[in-house]
């Protein structure tokens, strides 16, 4: 036992903060994360009225209790989703149930009448919300955890912290909440390439670990990232058996990113076009394909376009290079496409 006390102060030191998350004093829904992973949430509040107020994403890193809600809750019901950082290499996680909110990618807010059908326009789409079970209480907390599961916040901030050193490419163990010297050695490496000070904290390890993640893990599928601080409109083009399509828009807020395609990418050639809100092209190219001002749709997408009262431009060739992933980058800097092997 004094062994791993010791080599728990070690990685604690490393890591620069108090392995203990504490709860807000305030009534509130409380959202602690017991997993390895990153997670974003989602929460909605059911009023009597029939009227879903959802908004996300709250940030919970591994091993911190974030009050999601605040307010007495013995008011209304409520639900929640979590779905983990795209940071993350392998399959995405997610935490949810069966009723059907939307929700958008970025910072939002949505109101959802009872009788809505659909997710209309700007970007929204369907993700499954679990209800919170607060048995009427003015104050709760809600704990996400994993298979196997941690033992406690403590062990999984160090399993966090364990796999995302692996997602940047550090060799360590299994992910567990055990303190070792690999990771202990690991977490020192990345400490020093990324020159932190001494009392450099929590918060600012997750996130530099979290966004060199982001930068080379692409998740199945197609991702859009923006870099920049506008928020950007992307729409998506494809070829292939026969078909062109082409699908938009969906709303990319500044720092956001957005999964334009969650399946693996197949052989179907695809575009992309991206453009500020006032029409201006941030990414686009020479291959033509129909579009429409409000969220859109079309089968067939190239030519005759204004005939069936569409507009038309021209979107950027995306090359994945055979992988079933690829990140692009779009905003601040060039694009540049990071791709996963099959």
């Amino acid at each position: 036992m004094m062994a791993l006390r010791g080599g728990l102060l070690a990685v604690a030191v490393l890591m620069g903060v108090l392995l203990a998350s504490v709860l807000p004093a305030q009534a509130a829904l409380n959202l602690c994360n017991r997993t390895s992973y990153i997670l974003y949430a989602a929460t909605a509040a059911l009023d009597g009225g029939g009227k879903t107020a959802i908004r996300g994403w709250t940030r919970i890193v591994p091993g911190e209790c974030v009050a999601a809600r605040s307010g007495n809750l013995s008011r209304m019901t409520y639900l929640v989703h979590a779905r983990s950082s795209i940071a993350h290499s392998g399959a995405a996680r997610a935490w949810g149930g069966n009723r059907q909110l939307c929700v958008r990618d970025g910072d939002f807010t949505l109101t959802q009448p009872a009788a809505q059908k659909g997710c209309g326009t700007d970007g929204a789409f369907p993700l499954g919300f679990a209800v919170v079970a607060t048995e009427g209480q003015p104050d709760w907390t809600m704990t996400f955890d994993q298979q196997p599961e941690l033992d406690s916040l403590q062990d999984a901030q160090l399993a966090g912290v364990r796999r995302l050193l692996k997602d940047n490419g550090y060799k360590v163990g299994a992910i567990t909440g055990e303190p070792d010297k690999a990771t202990g050695a690991a977490l020192a490496q990345f400490r020093k390439t990324m020159k932190f000070p001494p009392d450099a904290g929590n918060d600012r390890l997750f996130t530099a670990l979290e966004t060199r993640a982001r930068e080379h893990v692409a998740p199945a599928g197609l991702t859009a990232c923006n870099d920049g601080k506008a928020p950007l409109l992307v729409a998506l083009g494809q070829t292939g058996h026969g078909r062109q399509t082409a699908r938009g828009w969906w709303t990319v807020a500044p720092g956001a990113c957005a999964r334009l395609q969650t399946i693996p990418l197949a052989a179907d050639r695809m575009y992309l076009l991206a453009q500020t809100r006032d029409g201006q092209t941030v990414k686009g190219g020479s291959k033509m394909f129909c579009i429409a001002d409000a969220a859109f749709e079309i089968g067939d997408a190239v030519g005759r376009c204004a005939a069936r009262g569409y507009a038309e431009a021209g979107f950027a060739a995306i090359d994945a290079h055979g992988a079933a992933g690829a990140i692009l980058h779009l905003g601040a800097a060039p694009p540049v496409p990071a791709a996963q092997k099959r």
